[in-house]
């Protein structure tokens, strides 16, 4: 039989963002964090670099301000990076008091790294493994939390909305997931339900996100009814390990924060070529530099060098990248690392404020998957975790204060698997996942045309027709509800881009490389979009 379950709070992603959430709300509430495979297992666990806030005295929140605003090619929300800014000290000693070991400078100070883009040392870090510090942190901390139950091994198929009950209002009460140990759908109800589900960079053939980025909660939230805003502006990693055997291992840009330097095959340095300030440009800047370079040499990769510094300090400050490059033989203390750009971080996404509200009440969006305004068109380094601690906070300071004025969810119906059957045509999901993967790279990467965006819009239109009909008819699977969703914000990323007629930040097509005079936030709207209550 299907089981039903009912929560005061069902966080969907237990990454950084979902975590904060959980661990920051009222203890009397019950709470369930949903999680596809391990809890923290995200992408928070794989962060290198760290968290960026304004902790040295030299430094100040408006020097912060500035440097992202800049970054952000004229598109951030200035409110919503002095809302980030602001709270980030705080943030931050939330993290240490929860038990997150951060590495030292002496006995009274941390170590604060610098990355592109950032005038300051202002990165606090874990050596090189600051995701996976604060992930298995906070993952112990809500383990040992009474009121808080972790359930992995589940995927979120859809949103409950009183609309899908035919109830007044425009609310959110729940979701269905669907169990992968038993492979069946289960329905939680819920007061608030919190998206927290990360990005979308699985949609590309290279990227540095694990498996199960696949901007699920983007795209549940589009068929809910939510606005989303920015899609064409995906961050694109300058510097992905360039190995056959390397699987999603990005080299952070620490590593040129503090030295690092890019070579083209021959061994000569190029960024000064491309920006004044060479290797600590803006990753976008970065990014499409290494591209150029690759096609006008018609390259598969090329290097990044931190050799000539003393091999302790590279072993000390760069321990897990010394690691992992060993192990495919490549020692980083005496020879360049083999780069290449991949797919790494989703700048926009769902539309919400500065209490993580969306456009339905009751549901709340944190981390990757929002569109808060701080990162505008180009995402500033270590700005991600920062804003995963700040609105997820938020959002559940925003749901204590609700929560006693909220009645127990509507009843719902469990989820209908009378009209499906077992696929037998699997070949289909594997096929069309691979021909998106592709085309999305080819067509809209790093750098574009109008053609071929026209040519993404095509394919992507044929393929949301077959998966849509396949959906329809065969029981669902992990696999299928990965790829129903890459397919869906695939066609939000093109449409996005389609829209945009000049190159900002990480959108750059060469058929409009100028600037228009007035800076415009790329909205797109759903037909199931009602306008929120003030």
């Amino acid at each position: 039989m299907p089981q039903s379950h009912e929560f005061d709070v069902l966080i969907i992603g237990s990454g950084a963002a979902g975590l904060t959430v959980a661990l920051n709300l009222p203890e009397h509430l019950r709470v369930a964090v949903v999680s596809k495979a391990d809890i923290g297992s995200g992408a928070t666990l794989w962060a290198q670099g760290g968290i960026a806030a304004v902790l040295d005295d030299n430094d100040s929140v408006e020097n912060h301000i500035s440097d992202t605003l800049s970054a952000g090619g004229g598109l951030c929300h200035e409110d919503a990076v002095r809302f980030t800014v602001e709270h980030g000290r705080e943030s931050i000693d939330w993290l240490i008091d929860s038990g997150v070991t951060f590495t030292r400078e002496d006995d009274t100070h941390y170590h604060l790294t610098r990355e592109g883009g950032h005038s300051h040392r202002r990165i606090i870090h874990a050596a090189d493994a600051t995701g996976h510090a604060v992930s298995t942190t906070l993952s112990s901390q809500a383990q040992s939390r009474s009121n808080i139950t972790l359930m992995s091994g589940r995927v979120a198929v859809d949103l409950i909305t009183n609309r899908k009950l035919s109830l007044p209002g425009n609310a959110c009460v729940g979701a269905y997931i669907l169990n992968l140990e038993d492979n069946h759908v289960e329905l939680f109800r819920a007061r608030f339900t919190v998206i927290a589900t990360g990005g979308a960079s699985k949609a590309y053939r290279y990227t540095t996100n694990p498996d199960g980025a696949s901007g699920d909660g983007i795209a549940m939230a589009w068929r809910a009814g939510c606005r989303v805003g920015n899609m064409e502006f995906n961050q694109f990693h300058p510097t992905c390990l360039y190995h056959p055997h390397a699987k999603s291992f990005l080299i952070t840009e620490a590593v040129r924060g503090e030295g690092g330097t890019l070579l083209l095959p021959d061994g000569t340095r190029f960024m000064d070529r491309f920006d004044k300030r060479g290797e600590l440009a803006p990753r976008d800047i970065v990014a499409r530099a290494i591209d150029h370079e690759m096609k006008r040499l018609g390259a598969d990769h090329l290097y990044l060098d931190i050799s000539h510094k003393p091999a302790d300090f590279v072993r000390q400050h760069f321990p897990t990248i010394y690691e992992k490059c060993l192990t495919f033989g490549i020692d980083i203390t005496r020879e360049p690392i083999p780069v290449v750009p991949a797919a790494h971080y989703t700048c926009g996404g769902v539309l919400s404020d500065e209490r993580a509200r969306t456009d339905i009440n009751q549901l709340y969006v944190v981390g990757e998957a929002a569109f808060t305004g701080l990162h505008g068109a180009n995402r500033m380094a270590s700005n991600s975790l920062l804003e995963c601690l700040v609105y997820g906070r938020a959002a559940a300071a925003d749901i204590a204060r609700r929560e006693s004025d909220l009645p127990p969810p509507p009843e719902a119906p469990d989820w209908d698997e009378s009209q499906v059957r077992d696929s037998d045509e699997d070949v289909v999901i594997s096929h069309n996942w691979d021909e998106l993967r592709h085309f999305m790279w080819d067509y809209v990467g790093i750098v574009r045309t109008t053609k071929r965006l026209q040519r993404a819009k095509h394919r992507i239109d044929l393929l949301e027709r077959e998966i849509g009909e396949f959906y329809s008819n065969y029981r669902v699977s992990n696999d299928l509800l990965e790829l129903r969703n890459l397919v869906t914000v695939s066609d939000l990323i093109i449409c996005s881009a389609l829209q945009r007629r000049e190159s900002r930040g990480l959108h750059y097509t060469l058929d409009f490389p100028g600037l228009l005079q007035e800076a415009k936030d790329t909205v797109l709207v759903p037909t199931t979009y009602r306008r929120p209550a003030p």
